[in-house]
């Protein structure tokens, strides 16, 4: 259902707001009828989902997504963000002027952000360290083995299919 202009008048004026009454006044209506028309303008359904979608709009151009995210913390590693810094230099006769300059930021804060982004990525380090475990872990249950004697160690599923119903019912 469309809007009525004094209605798109009043959610934009409840979003700026939130306060219905003062929504209803700043969007034309009379001051003796304002608290009433507030009222009955947030019971419309069309209405409340103009202020929902206007607020939704809203908090996503605010709120950074992980695209954004992402490519701040990439910029960053690669320096190619930037702070501002006042910077305080002598004119002569104990005279200072202070001015902004802008710099790349630090070695700290560009480790820093390579720290950020590896969290977000399975490394591959990870894996070789797994596989490396995985190795030594044989290679200890091997001479285990050998040293009790033991052939080899076999692992035997003994639960049937039935029991596994059993048990999570």
């Amino acid at each position: 259902m469309k809007l009525t202009p004094k209605q798109a008048a009043f959610v934009d004026a409840y979003i700026e707001t939130g306060n219905a009454s003062e929504a209803a006044r700043l969007a034309g209506y009379s001051e003796k009828t304002a608290f009433r028309s507030g009222q009955q303008n947030m019971q419309k359904y069309a209405i409340k989902q103009a202020i929902e979608a206007r607020q939704a709009e809203i908090r996503s151009k605010r709120t950074a997504d992980i695209t954004e995210v992402m490519e701040f913390l990439t910029s960053a590693l690669r320096g190619e963000v930037t702070d501002e810094n006042i910077v305080t230099e002598g004119c002569g006769d104990g005279i200072s002027e202070a001015r902004i300059i802008e710099t790349r930021i630090s070695s700290r804060d560009r480790l820093n952000a390579a720290q950020q982004l590896l969290k977000r990525f399975p490394r591959q380090m990870d894996v070789a360290e797994q596989e490396a475990r995985i190795k030594r872990l044989a290679s200890e249950l091997e001479s285990l083995e050998k040293a009790n004697g033991v052939e080899s160690v076999q692992i035997i599923d003994d639960l049937r299919e039935d029991d596994m119903d059993e048990e999570t019912q």
